[in-house]
């Protein structure tokens, strides 16, 4: 069964596999004419792993548009202990922990941009999600609804259907680099065999605080865990 992701610019981007505490500094990143700059929130920076969080509410969305509903809205209402299951993560209290730290970092951190969607390119800042809110039951003070309103850059994608699909042993991937490495084969290969692409490339892509050459052995070593060890140019 496959679950519906965006994989556009700033799936890529917007989501740091390096970094999970507040940082001292500002992340930045251009390319061309494509410039992001993370800016972490109180309670650090969103990461990889948070991002569980946007494609099980994309989704849920992508689920609606497909049955023929045209009342979708950019607030996704859903059970935790669903959310829990479908990503792989403890369904015990530490779970619920986890994922409230997730919404916290998801909300604080801010995007400011450039990124072009259905046709339009905008230069502007927003969080990742614009808000949260979660029922708790009253016995034990456990999530029992969530509600997550996502940027309205994000719900254009969504309606114009720029979403990829990802297989849900993605969330068995526990090291970020190996998500990162799934997101890019996913992407950029799709129906195609093989696809090619520098270390450089990479590295941009990866956002690593790692020199090019270090990236580059911790690259290999990565892929030789998985069985494959290719010639990195």
């Amino acid at each position: 069964m496959s679950v519906r992701c965006d994989a556009r610019k700033l799936c890529r981007r917007g989501f740091p596999t390096e970094f999970s505490g507040i940082l001292a500094y500002t992340p930045y990143y251009e390319r061309g004419n494509y410039k992001v700059e993370i800016q972490p929130g109180p309670y650090g920076c969103a990461t990889i792993h948070d991002k569980d969080v946007w494609i099980y509410c994309i989704s849920q969305l992508m689920e609606a548009v497909n049955r023929g509903r045209d009342d979708i809205s950019r607030t996704v209402r859903f059970v935790a202990y669903d959310f829990l299951v479908t990503t792989n993560r403890p369904v015990a209290g530490v779970g619920y922990d986890r994922m409230a730290d997730a919404l916290r970092r998801l909300s604080g951190t801010r995007i400011e941009t450039n990124i072009e969607t259905d046709g339009k390119r905008e230069r502007s800042g927003f969080g990742l999600i614009d808000s949260w809110k979660v029922v708790e039951r009253r016995k034990d003070h456990r999530m029992a609804a969530v509600e997550v309103t996502l940027p309205d850059w994000l719900f254009r994608s969504v309606k114009a259907r720029h979403v990829l699909t990802i297989d849900r042993d993605y969330f068995r991937l526990r090291k970020p680099l190996d998500r990162r490495i799934y997101e890019i084969a996913r992407k950029h290969c799709g129906s195609q065999s093989w696809w090619r692409a520098t270390v450089s490339t990479l590295w941009w892509t990866h956002e690593s605080r790692q020199k090019e050459r270090e990236f580059k052995l911790v690259w290999f070593l990565t892929l030789q865990q998985n069985g494959a060890a290719p010639n990195c140019p």
